[in-house]
């Protein structure tokens, strides 16, 4: 039981990374990334590819990675915001993260397709005892959810974070009052992209084998949960989103020993269910999620203090 509350929570930690990239994108930024789980698989493969064909180790190669996906969603937002306007955006971003699943699958030469990368070396692995290693990556994973969550907040208390929202709530004003619009975005989503670059990484040291089944839509719909859950905007709120969806995927596997009669395919299904129930409920009766966007105010001293 133990074992599995710690993978459980190494997986909680990499889905956290991922949706706290999504609310900086979307929740902070006002910009819908439907082509997430594209990214999210960009990172892994590249992470996973510049270790096995690179020679790059783990530190390298995640840095690699979120270069690289950060160099993506930035062209992506460049090419599409400066020919089209912005409503079309989630679409372009869907397209894009469909286009990437189909190289990962296709391209053998590079991805080896269905078959997957296998093989991949993990943090600390040749330090570290394979019976303790659990405990190892769950810290490893834990540290880079609390350097994301303390990068995200220096970055929303910062000038540009007032810029981020102030683009998010009318562009038109944040143009008339000299900010360049188009340049906030494109560094929106790059930013975000790296954070989703840096879960592609922990979801590839974690389960040491990639293929393209694993980044599937269904990974948009649980980040979108989170960050719903957690509050658009807030941060720490995304964690606890993140967690609560995860523990109830996860959990509800259980249902089979309670049900034997269930087969898998009903099984499945009552797992979205929940899911589904507990959103809908969530958004009747706290529809702002649980904790609130970080905000500043001023007083008539001109001092700044925090919104409750």
């Amino acid at each position: 039981m133990i074992s599995f509350i710690i993978l459980m929570s190494i997986v909680i930690c990499f889905s956290a990374v991922l949706a706290l990239a999504l609310n900086f994108q979307w929740g902070s930024g006002g910009m819908v990334n439907f082509g997430l789980a594209g990214f999210y698989a960009l990172g892994a493969y590249a992470c996973a590819l510049l270790m096995l064909k690179g020679g790059f180790n783990t530190f390298f190669a995640t840095l690699g990675a979120m270069a690289i996906v950060a160099v993506a969603c930035g062209l992506v937002a460049i090419v599409t915001l400066r020919v089209t306007e912005e409503d079309y955006f989630a679409i372009v971003t869907l397209g894009v993260g469909e286009m990437l699943r189909l190289v990962a699958l296709n391209e053998d030469w590079l991805t080896k397709g269905a078959l997957g990368l296998s093989g991949i070396e993990r943090p600390f692995n040749d330090w570290v005892a394979p019976t303790s290693y659990s405990y190892v990556m769950l810290g490893f994973c834990a540290l880079m959810v609390a350097a994301t969550v303390w990068f995200l907040n220096k970055l929303a208390r910062s000038p540009f974070g007032r810029v981020v929202r102030a683009v998010r709530e009318d562009d038109v004003v944040a143009a008339t009052l000299g900010k360049h619009v188009l340049w906030a975005r494109i560094r929106i989503f790059a930013i975000g992209g790296a954070l989703i670059g840096l879960a592609g990484s922990l979801h590839a040291f974690y389960y040491q084998y990639i293929d393209p089944t694993q980044f599937s839509n269904i990974v948009i719909a649980y980040a979108f949960m989170a960050v719903i859950a957690g509050g658009r905007g807030a941060y720490l709120g995304t964690i606890l989103g993140a967690s609560i969806v995860m523990v109830l995927l996860e959990g509800s596997r259980f249902a089979k020993d309670l049900i034997p009669s269930l087969s898998s395919d009903q099984l499945a299904a009552i797992r979205i269910i929940i899911i589904g129930v507990g959103l809908i409920a969530l958004l009747i009766y706290r529809p702002q999620g649980f904790l609130r966007e970080y905000r500043l105010q001023a007083n008539l001293s001109g001092s700044k203090q925090q919104s409750p």
